[in-house]
Parts: C-alpha cells; sequence; structure tokens
C-alpha cells in the first residue's frame, strides 16, 4: 500500500495530541510496572498532585463541557432549573458574564426565550444542538443533559467559585477528586493506584477539562471497594454514580448479591425533587443526544459493528452482546472478584458502543488499577486515537477493533500462563507425593 506524504502529514495532525497522550499512557504503566514494586500511598498520591497542576494553568483543552457545568451550577444557585430553561434563554440574561457570554451582555437580546425544545428531525435537531460564536457554552439552545448528582456537583463547586474565574472552580474541584481517588487507590495497592494517578488522560481530563466522569469514577471505585462489607453503602455509591453519568448503571448485573435495588432506589430518588418541579423536562437533552448517536432509528453507533453490520441491525447485535455480557457477568460474580467483573464488563460496553467521547473511559482507568488489569487501558488510548480520527468512521472503527485484540490477546496469554503455572505446580514433588531426589536426606548410616 502507497501512502502520500500529504495523508501522513495529515493523519499526525489529527493524532498528534493524541498520539502523546497515548504514549504518555503507556510510559506510565511501563514505569510503574518496572520500578512501582517499593512505591508508597504517600508517594503515590503526591506525585498524583503534581500530576495535576500543569492542566490548572490552562483553559479546558478537550471540550467545553466544563463551561456547561459552570451554567448549570449558577442557574441552579439563582433558583432555576437548568431542565426547564437553555442557556441563550433571555430570562436568564441576568447570569451572564463575559467568560461565558464573550459576544451577549446581559442587557443584549438573544431572542431566545420559553420551554426548552429537543426537536427529532435530524436537521433541526442539528440546528438547534449547534454551537453559538457569542457563547462559550455548548449547544446553548438545548437544555442541560446531565443528571442530578452531577447537577449537585456543579452546584456546591458554583457556591465557592466566582464568576471571574469561569472553570477554574470546577478544575480544582476535578482534580482533588482525581486525588482523592488516587489515595483510594493507593490504601489498596500504591503501585496500582499509580496507574489512575500518574495517568496522562487523568490529568488532562480532571485538573484541565473538569469531566464529571472523574466522579462517576470515584464513585464507583467507592462501590466496588465497600461491596464486600457494606454492601447497602456499595448501592448507594452506585446509584449516585449512575445520577452523575448514565454510564455506570451497566454495572449492576455485577453486583446482583449487593443490594442493586438499592442501587436503582438511589438513582430514582435523585430525580424526584427535579421531576416535582420541571416533569418531564427533566429529561432535559437527552433525547436529542440519543437521537445524535441513532439509538432512535436503529443506527446506533458502534465503530467496530459497523464495520460488518449494516445500520439497520447494528443496534440489535449490540443490544444482544450487552445482555450476553450482563447475564455473564451476573453468574460469574461468585467465582471472580467484583473489580475484575466490573473491569471487562464496562470496558466491554465501551467496545461495544464505542462512543464518541473518549473521557467516558475514565472509569475504565481506575477499575483496571483496581482489578489489576493493564491491558484495559487500551480502550481509552483507542477513544483518543478514535477522537482525532473523527469523520472517518472506517479508521475509527479499525482502531478500536485493534484495542479489543491487544485486550484479548492479554487475557488469553494470561490465562495460558496461569493454566501452565498451575499444571506445573500440580506435578512438582510437594503435591504428587513423590520424593524429590535432589533434595532427599543422605543416608549418614549407609555412607559409612
Amino acid at each position: 500500500m502507497v501512502v502520500s506524504a500529504g495523508a501522513v502529514v495529515a493523519a499526525a495532525g489529527q493524532w498528534g495530541p493524541n498520539g502523546v497522550l497515548a504514549v504518555g499512557t503507556l510510559a506510565v504503566a511501563a514505569i510503574v510496572w518496572r520500578f512501582g514494586r517499593g512505591l508508597g500511598v504517600a508517594a503515590v498520591v503526591i506525585v498524583a498532585g503534581l500530576c495535576q497542576v500543569p492542566g490548572l494553568l490552562h483553559a479546558p483543552i478537550t471540550s467545553t463541557d466544563a463551561y456547561r457545568y459552570v451554567w448549570d451550577g449558577r442557574v441552579q444557585l439563582a433558583g432555576h432549573s437548568p431542565y426547564a430553561h437553555v442557556p441563550l434563554d433571555d430570562s436568564l440574561a441576568q447570569l451572564r458574564d463575559p467568560v461565558l457570554f464573550p459576544g451577549l451582555s446581559p442587557t443584549q437580546k438573544s431572542g431566545v426565550t420559553g420551554p426548552p425544545r429537543v426537536p427529532t428531525d435530524p436537521d433541526a435537531l442539528a440546528k438547534y444542538s449547534a454551537d453559538d460564536p457569542r457563547t462559550r457554552i455548548n449547544r446553548p439552545l438545548v437544555p442541560t443533559i446531565y443528571p442530578p448528582v452531577a447537577q449537585a456537583y456543579f452546584t456546591v463547586v458554583a457556591l465557592f467559585t466566582p464568576w471571574s474565574v469561569g472553570t477554574l472552580g470546577l478544575q480544582i474541584a476535578a482534580a482533588l477528586l482525581a486525588i482523592a481517588l488516587t489515595w483510594l487507590l493507593a490504601v489498596q495497592n500504591p503501585r496500582w493506584a499509580a496507574l489512575w494517578g500518574w495517568s496522562p488522560i487523568v490529568a488532562l481530563e480532571a485538573g484541565n477539562a473538569a469531566h464529571v466522569d472523574v466522579l462517576a469514577a470515584l464513585l464507583i471505585t467507592a462501590a466496588v471497594i465497600t461491596a464486600a462489607k457494606r454492601p447497602k453503602l456499595a448501592a448507594v455509591f452506585l446509584g449516585a454514580a449512575g445520577s452523575v453519568k448514565l454510564l455506570p448503571l451497566l454495572l449492576l448485573p455485577a453486583f446482583r448479591t449487593r443490594r442493586p435495588i438499592v442501587a436503582l432506589s438511589t438513582f430514582i430518588a435523585s430525580y424526584v425533587p427535579h421531576i416535582l418541579a420541571v416533569g418531564t423536562l427533566v429529561l432535559g437533552f437527552l433525547p436529542g443526544y440519543l437521537s445524535q448517536e441513532g439509538f432512535d432509528d436503529g443506527s446506533s453507533r458502534s465503530a467496530i459493528l459497523a464495520l460488518l453490520l449494516p445500520p439497520e441491525v447494528r443496534q440489535i447485535v449490540a443490544a444482544l452482546l450487552a445482555l450476553t455480557l450482563a447475564v455473564l457477568a451476573f453468574t460469574r460474580t461468585r467465582r471472580d472478584p467484583l473489580a475484575l467483573t466490573c473491569c471487562w464488563l464496562y470496558g466491554a460496553a465501551l467496545l461495544i458502543a464505542t462512543p464518541t467521547y473518549p473521557w467516558y473511559g475514565l472509569p475504565l482507568i481506575a477499575l483496571a488499577a483496581l482489578a489489576h488489569r493493564p491491558e484495559w487501558l487500551a480502550v481509552p488510548i483507542a477513544a483518543y486515537l478514535a477522537y482525532g480520527s473523527f469523520g472517518h468512521d472506517t479508521r475509527q472503527g479499525l482502531i478500536y477493533l485493534a484495542a479489543g485484540v491487544i485486550v484479548v490477546s492479554a487475557i488469553t496469554i494470561r490465562r495460558r500462563f496461569v493454566a501452565e503455572s498451575g499444571l506445573t505446580a500440580a506435578r512438582s514433588p510437594a503435591n504428587t507425593g513423590e520424593r524429590d531426589e535432589t533434595h532427599r536426606p543422605r543416608d549418614l548410616g549407609r555412607a559409612r
């Protein structure tokens, strides 16, 4: 195959920053593997804190989500619901400032009023979900998509953040959450905790981009760690994680003996105050997001399945795979450690859905560290490389497929190694009853 120089340059331009991120993640994993045996809890946590500092010195890079977080918190402090108003709504003009609205002052009219609309027509939906140069908030014509626990988090941070510092308050909060999760993992195993705390991905998405997925990762990890001794508390943590981002609810089958009803009750209870306040508007932009991702017409996004299947059957196959994984997780919970089950279940779900946004993989990094399964880092790394290839569906599918092959290969090699080690141990003299002639005590009487 002949590749032109222009194509190489174009690929480097798309993959450059994400390629550096991928190489950096692999380098951290290698360093931890080679030199991490003597690490202590304090050392891991301190270095994790230092890793967060550079991101705090720059505005969010990977997305503008943090500006929406700031707005949602500010709206709630003012006594309004981000589910019932869009950012450009003139009724909230008094909440505008030059950081979030550089092109629209509180005295200017946007022309947007009334309850939010989320149209179902693809063309109209694309128009409504487009950005506006007057504001840094993404999709300012649609309501928020973030669930209630995330909204509570935004509100608490907004309470302590001056308007003039923009996203810095959320960046600091996300960095502190990442450090707290590093400590939580380090108490279990400092060496593996470094896989999370020192990760360039975590540094980028916490201290810089302030993505709320860091909070979801912390709650998921707390749920897994507390599940054995305090199953009800673990279920509350899992339900709260689902109310930060919906994806953690996929782990419910793994918690089958650990109060999944409590988890669902926690999730539902978090919505009750908002339902009482705004009714069905509590769904926010979720219907629009699902429509844009193809879940309404059967052409759901799955970059790997898209390599082989037409859109009309892709969603069916994805649903069957997800159901199979759920059943497998439900049946294997008694045999495998919970952390391991959650790790492969979450990672496999990401490989099936291949979400557009790579920071969705943050909880998987924490679960990989907790389960001691570094091969699953291939999935979030692939997500960034695919993100750099946005618009090239086939290339994205191949990247994710390569990550899947890496994971399956690592699992196969590990199982063979364990099987061979077990067979060797079973054949050893200590287990077979045979006497080891090389270590048999000498018959001193016969020697004389």
